[in-house]
């Protein structure tokens, strides 16, 4: 082999190298300075570098390409949101229909969705074949969280729609908590045994999109959308601490967050909160968009008082997000 296609194929799996450190750093920090390169899935970029391990090695056969190729295998298996699900083979899944007992415990469901203001139609029916106990709904006017509300329970449950969110239950809502960032609301449910359960709906600053990564101002715009995201969370978080007794109180904290799974802003939440997907969930979890889903911006965490047992992400045709739902037992 020529002294050239030798360092062509260092040059590759040097490169790769490179990429991986910058990877790890970036997914394992979160610097805000690179929102930008985190706002894609770690996949992706482990393919550009699997790429170029696999040519250094089939066109030019240099040997470190494949403890390259074993390094980027074993990084995607730990740093990748969608690998989690991995270590829930042994549970098993939601079904459409009244939640079934959990070990003969009794379950609450809950299904966060994002309706698209009704663009693609109604999403009621879809719903309302997972018979929830309590509903978070994104991207919805008044009119259409009732409408929801009406055809889940047929007049018997009860709603709160503020703005274009909106949380619906089967149960009694006690009392509301005005949120003063726009898009989010808290609410207090009480279920047939007396137990109160705080429900925070969020819909947060929606990302941004601009991927030309070769320009400054990408960078800086993703920076910018990032902070402001993680600060109207931030408003969100004390709202709930001064209202209520948590971290004591049992809560419910989902919705569109409009940013990965795997990025700081669900951070914020990790000490207080379990991510339900992340600990019970099965299949493949994300939730945008719909058809071709690369992204899980719709979760749902719940405090340590509901144990996740079961969840599942949903297609709707009805939205260009997937439905999340999860069932969790009292502890």
């Amino acid at each position: 082999m020529s002294i050239l296609r030798r360092r062509i194929g260092w040059t590759l799996v040097g490169l790769s190298l490179l990429l991986h450190i910058l990877t790890v750093y970036c997914f394992a920090r979160q610097p805000d300075r690179f929102a930008a390169f985190t706002v894609l899935p770690i996949w992706l970029w482990g393919g550009f570098g699997l790429l170029l391990c696999c040519s250094a090695f089939y066109f030019f056969r240099a040997p470190l390409s494949l403890v390259m190729t074993a390094v980027w295998a074993v990084t995607l298996l730990v740093g990748a949101d969608e690998a989690k699900v991995l270590a829930n083979l042994a549970k098993s899944a939601p079904h459409p229909g009244i939640a079934e007992p959990f070990h003969g415990r009794p379950v609450i469901r809950v299904a966060t969705v994002n309706c698209a203001v009704f663009d693609y139609g109604d999403p009621s029916a879809d719903i309302a074949a997972w018979h929830p106990d309590i509903v978070l709904v994104q991207d919805a006017f008044p009119h259409q969280v009732k409408r929801i509300a009406d055809v889940l329970y047929g007049g018997r449950g009860d709603y709160r729609a503020r703005n274009t969110n909106g949380v619906i239950t089967r149960w009694k809502i006690e009392r509301e908590v005005r949120n003063p960032t726009q898009r989010n609301q808290q609410v207090t449910v009480l279920t047939p045994d007396g137990t109160r359960i705080e429900v925070v709906n969020v819909h947060l600053q929606s990302a941004a999109t601009n991927l030309r990564f070769w320009d400054r101002a990408a960078w800086r715009e993703h920076r910018v959308n990032r902070a402001l995201r993680r600060s109207e969370l931030g408003t969100v978080q004390q709202v709930l601490e001064q209202t209520t007794h948590f971290p004591q109180a049992p809560t419910i904290f989902g919705g569109d967050f409009n940013a990965p799974a795997n990025d700081i802003v669900h951070r914020q939440l990790g000490r207080d909160f379990v991510d339900a997907f992340a600990a019970a969930g099965t299949g493949w979890g994300d939730t945008y968009q719909r058809r071709f889903p690369i992204l899980r911006i719709d979760v749902i965490h719940a405090t340590r008082h509901l144990e996740p047992v079961r969840a599942l992400t949903v297609t709707t045709r009805h939205s260009d997000h997937r439905m999340v739902i999860a069932d969790f037992v009292k502890r």
